[in-house]
């Protein structure tokens, strides 16, 4: 075959060949590609609800670390060398503090020595609510294997609610059972229910707190936290409005709760709870127990008793036999999530579509 004369391909300018860039160029071109990425501080969560909120501030500046992964829960945690890793090479560390992950109090003061640490527990604007014991609401054991997962409130926290319109309906609201606290020194870690989050005026103030915590040790990335933390703070309002119009039609019906995880979303949004049992998880009750649970939810009238994901169905079922409650599943520290800025959106939603569902058909 005979060669065409005076045929000649052309490439495009936009299309450079590798043999055209100098050799010592190359380096400079990929380290231009991941420089961003390498400017992000390396910044660690110990939980996803709190590493969903880092990660919707952090949004195109990097991605936090998660300690307590898939199901895993704080109570019962250990520290692997991976975390262990992660907490020595970390510039910022968010956790709620030690009355929820006393597993990381230690390794904090060894490892995180050279971090900026925020214990979001001591962020100004939340509302702090004491445990609930006695009457309908059973004594907590911290030694419990039921603990796994699902009872963060037999730790203490210091939850205080924003200072706009739903501070002070909440203050009415709790009477003398609320403490605020706007300040740090006054801070009692054994005296309050850990889980502030379930409260999305306690996530905004913990997010008021990351973003300054952020912007002080990363101020080269300061206005995309900024910006993303109103973005955030707007979608907070948004979420609260929603599912106070979820709840609205069941929020008077009464249920009752494995464990007392809830108060910060019931008190938030008028919920009426009967009162909480105590069960593991890995065990059925006995005989005697079970006849003692049935009692109790036919006494406080629960129309629907709630457990969470790692409770087998068949444990629910004995607990609720025998009674017209109805039963539903709650995932307080969404342990069956995806992690990312979208996981405490999901999991507030997730609260409040179950108890909707369940009460509805009561």
């Amino acid at each position: 075959m005979k060669r065409a004369k005076g045929l000649v391909l052309k490439m495009p300018a936009s299309v450079i060949p590798m043999a055209a860039i100098p050799a010592l160029a190359i380096p400079a071109l990929l380290f231009a590609g991941t420089m961003r990425a390498a400017d992000a501080p390396v910044v660690v969560t110990s939980i996803k609800p709190i590493h969903s909120l880092v990660a919707a501030i952090m949004q195109g500046v990097g991605e936090p670390e998660l300690i307590v992964d898939g199901s895993a829960s704080p109570h019962t945690y250990s520290l692997k060398p991976s975390n262990a890793r992660a907490l020595q090479d970390a510039k910022v560390i968010f956790w709620v503090g030690p009355g929820l992950e006393a597993f990381l109090e230690k390794p904090l003061q060894a490892l995180g020595s050279d971090a900026s640490i925020a214990a979001l527990d001591d962020a100004p604007g939340l509302v702090k609510l004491p445990f609930r014991e006695g009457g309908a609401f059973e004594a907590h054991d911290d030694d419990a294997p039921e603990h796994d997962s699902a009872s963060p409130e037999h730790d203490s926290a210091s939850p205080e609610h924003d200072s706009a319109s739903g501070h002070h309906e909440a203050e009415a609201a709790y009477g003398a059972e609320a403490d605020h606290d706007h300040g740090h020194d006054d801070h009692d870690h054994g005296a309050f229910d850990t889980h502030l989050w379930l409260d999305p005026m306690n996530a905004k103030a913990m997010a008021s707190e990351i973003t300054t915590t952020l912007v002080a040790a990363d101020p080269a990335n300061a206005l995309t936290y900024q910006a993303n933390a109103k973005a955030l703070d707007d979608r907070l309002t948004a979420l609260d409005k929603e599912i106070a119009a979820t709840v609205a039609t069941v929020k008077d019906k009464p249920f009752i709760v494995f464990h007392d995880a809830y108060q910060y979303f019931e008190h938030r949004y008028g919920i009426r709870v009967a009162g909480s049992i105590t069960v593991s998880p890995e065990t059925i009750p006995g005989a005697e127990r079970v006849s003692e649970i049935h009692r109790k939810v036919g006494e406080l009238g629960a129309t629907c008793v709630f457990a969470e994901p790692q409770f087998e169905p068949r444990l629910i079922d004995v607990v609720i036999e025998g009674t017209s409650a109805k039963s539903g599943v709650l995932d307080p520290e969404a342990a069956t999530l995806k992690t990312g800025p979208d996981l405490y959106f999901t999991l507030m939603r997730g609260i409040a579509n179950s108890m909707k569902d369940c009460l509805s058909s009561a």
